[in-house]
């Protein structure tokens, strides 16, 4: 059962990378955008979560704000 993960990131940001490290070792496949250099995923990002910060994160349809390991885990059925 995969889970489509997708990962609204900027080059700078600590919990972007520790996000995708957690994906990483996981093995876990994600799509990144990268909000610092597109304006129409930075607005979309925006009118999905209400956020102006990064990580927003989603699996499937489930949002989650920041880099939640335990959240992510949960959703993702790892460890």
């Amino acid at each position: 059962m995969d889970k489509k993960v997708s990962i609204y990131t900027t080059p700078t940001c600590t919990y972007c990378k520790a996000a995708k490290e957690f994906f990483k070792e996981n093995d876990v496949g994600y799509e990144e955008y990268d909000v610092a250099s597109d304006a129409e995923k930075r607005e979309e990002m925006i009118k999905k979560s209400g956020q102006m910060s990064v990580p927003v994160i989603f699996v499937d349809d489930e949002m989650v704000i920041g880099f939640d390991r335990d959240k992510l885990a949960e959703l993702l059925g790892v460890k």
